[in-house]
This record gives C-alpha cells, structure tokens and sequence, in this order.
C-alpha cells in the first residue's frame, strides 16, 4: 500500500459509518478514483438516516442554536412534552453542550451560521441531482406543494419574520402567504388547527432509507465494499503506512480512514484532536394512514413536527431530545407529537400508527457540522450535521472527496474545522 498526502492522494479508504453522510462520502471518492470500504456497527441506514423527514429544503435548513428555542424558558426544555426535552441526568458532556449551545443561541451567531448554509444551499440539490444521474436508483422528489401550516396568527407573523431572515442571509425564496381557506383548498388534508400557511417553492425530498440503500447499492456496483454489522472500535495512525482500524471482526488497513459515525464520532475522533462534543439529538418518528394523503410535505414549525408523504402513507417526526444515543424509545414523545398536530389534519388515523422510531441526530453546540482532516491528515470527519445530515449529506460527501485527494477547496469548508 502505497504512502500520500506528502503531495499525493490516497488509494484506498475505510469509511466508517453507512449513513447518507458516509455513503455520499464513498461515492464522491470513487469518483476521484479511490476504492472505499465502508464499515458500520448496524447496516446500511441504520442510524438516523432511516426515519427522518427527507427534506432537501434550503428555505427550512437554519441553525439548531437560535434565540427562539430558549424564548420559551429554561423550565420548558425539561418537560417531556415540549418540542425540544432534556432529561436531566448528570453527564459532564451534555452540561458542557448546553453550555455551550446557550452560548451560541444569539441572533448574531445565527446570522453567521445561516450566511454559510446559504452559501451551500444550490450546490447541496447539485449534489443529489449528480448522485442521481450518476446511478442511484432512487428518485428525489419535487416538493409541490410544500406547506407551512401555523396554529395562530403570533406563529405565523413569526415565521415570516424567519424567513425574511432566511433569505436576507442569501437563500432564494419563493412563497405565498395563504389563509386557512386558501390552504385547506390547495390541501384539504389540513384540519381546523391550521389558522394560516405558507406555500414554499424550490424545496425537495427523498424517501430517505430506500434513498440510502440504492446509494449503497451504487457503491457495491462501483467495486467498493460494505460491512454490515461491525463497529470500529479504536483508530492508529501509521503515517506514512497509513491507518489501522480495529474493528470488532478483526483489523482493516487503508491509507486513510473518514469517520462518519454519526452520534458516535466524538469517542474515534478525540484522539486525533477533535474536542467538539458531538450530542445525540434525538428525533421520532411514526407513520399513519390518512384518508387523504398530502401530496406533499407540510411542516408546523410552531410546535416543530415535519410530516412527509411516503409510500401511501405519512411520516411524522418531531422533536429533539438530548438523551443517550442507545436509550429506549420513549413513549412520551411520540404521544407529545400526536397531541400537537391532532388538530392539524383530517382524517388521520392516529391509533393505527407504525414504524414507530427513535434516531440519534448527532449535534454540535454551535451548530455547524465537522467536515475536514483531524491532526492526522489521514483522520477525516464528517458529521454534526444535527436535524440536517440529509439535506446536507451529498454535498458533505464531495466536500470531503475532494478534501482527501486535495481536488478542491469549497469556501464554507473552513468554517466546519473540526479541530475548531
């Protein structure tokens, strides 16, 4: 195996972790002609890349930390019931998280943090369309109509007011204002709790497992490998000789290894200089028969729920509770949901749910993901994306091919350091 990065890009690479963020990843970097092997403790999509909403919405992808979600006062963030929950329990690293996403959570820091999605936000539908046309056999969906729905007119003027934010920070925006009628009428699946929206243009999704799984499958048709139930456990780095990751069926050996472990990438990353604390962010979610299906997806950004049509049926996920990545589902939650979108919706039969699901969306306190080389240029990470690692999975994934063989240097990039 040969040596690099004095000059010269790797040959091979394990990528740890096959979630959209490491799939993409290994894509990218068969692109630049590099042979991927791929590793995670579960199977493909088996972290939160499965049950999540799917959306590819720039309009709706903002920073986690923001004044908004601490206006409602410290109390309400340890209710079981509220939007987002933090059990308390003593963790030295969820204090130092919070400490720290308090710290963040001003409208200065916003700002910054939006100018860079902004900034990624025509090149992040780029990147799926070059997946697609590329061989995934999964297709991204045109979002139309994408609604907005509000319980009250204060959340409405509230939102609003967000989204001028939004595209002064330099998103393209199309919407239109809608009263309840109006809505009702272009979506007659929305119930009397809904006393205005917003029609969104320009946004998509995926149905995000099958997307996963054909993204896989584009890998393995290229040559690159998939190891489905195996966890790496502990990283060296050889230097020239490349690295060692020990896994629990024995060793692999490459020139350089991506971590993309979602939740779990603080404990592999920190020896390589990453002291971010990376937060499981937990999201619900459930699927339920609706006499009328939405044509398409409808968010309630005042009680923070995203529904999406999927398969016949709609998929409902909310909240974001910073609880152990490996904790049981807690019931509570998804009863929280129900109760704050049952008046939303006609029709919906609540007591026939399935695929009820807890996954770990893994959260910087600042907001911004790690993308990029740890202090071994043959340590890379990607990961923190938060709520947004599919929105921002494929272009994370060419973010970081081309970081590894040294093809490009994208702006934004420097801001996502992971040894920030």
């Amino acid at each position: 195996m040969s040596a690099h990065f004095a000059g010269r890009a790797p040959n091979e690479v394990i990528v740890a972790g096959a979630g959209v963020v490491g799939l993409s990843s290994a894509w990218f970097l068969q692109e630049q002609g590099v042979q991927v092997t791929v590793v995670d403790r579960v199977g493909v999509a088996g972290g939160s890349s499965w049950g999540n909403a799917g959306w590819l919405a720039p309009a709706l992808t903002t920073p986690l930390p923001e004044p908004a979600v601490l206006a409602s006062g410290f109390k309400a963030l340890f209710s079981s019931s509220s939007p987002v929950y933090v059990p308390l329990r003593p963790d030295l690293d969820l204090i130092k998280f919070l400490t720290g996403f308090v710290r963040h959570s001003t409208a200065r820091r916003w700002r910054r943090s939006m100018r860079l999605f902004a900034a990624m936000s025509e090149d992040a539908h780029a990147a799926y369309d070059t997946l697609v046309a590329g061989g995934v056999a999964e297709p991204v969906r045109e979002a139309d109509p994408f609604l907005v729905g509000l319980g009250s007119d204060r959340a409405l003027k509230a939102f609003v007011t967000e989204l001028h934010h939004v595209a002064e920070a330099g998103v393209p925006i199309k919407s239109q204002q809608l009263t309840a009628e109006e809505a009702r009428e272009l979506e007659p699946a929305l119930g009397p709790g809904v006393s205005g929206a917003v029609r969104l243009e320009g946004q998509r999704f995926i149905d995000p497992g099958p997307f996963v799984h054909a993204l896989a499958h584009a890998v393995t048709d290229r040559g690159g490998k998939i190891i489905e139930g195996v966890e790496v456990e502990q990283v060296r780095d050889l230097g020239d000789d490349g690295v060692v990751a020990r896994t629990t069926s024995g060793e692999l050996r490459a020139d350089a290894i991506l971590l993309a472990t979602g939740s779990r990438l603080g404990d592999l990353a920190r020896p390589f200089g990453v002291r971010q604390v990376v937060q499981a962010g937990r999201g619900y979610s459930f699927s339920v028969p609706l006499d009328r299906v939405p044509s398409g997806p409808v968010y309630f950004p005042d009680v923070r729920v995203a529904c999406t049509p999927l398969r016949g049926r709609l998929r409902v996920a909310g909240t974001m509770e910073f609880r152990p990545t490996d904790a049981p589902l807690d019931p509570r939650r998804i009863t929280a949901i129900i109760e704050s979108v049952r008046h939303r919706f006609t029709g919906a039969h609540w007591d026939e749910r399935t695929d009820e699901w807890v996954g770990a969306r893994p959260c910087t306190s600042d907001g911004l993901p790690l993308i990029g080389p740890t202090k071994s240029p043959r340590v890379h990470v990607a990961g923190g994306h938060g709520m947004w690692g599919v929105a921002l999975g494929a272009l994370t994934g060419r973010y970081v091919a081309d970081g590894m063989v040294g093809a490009a240097t994208h702006p934004p990039i420097k801001a996502f350091n992971p040894l920030r």
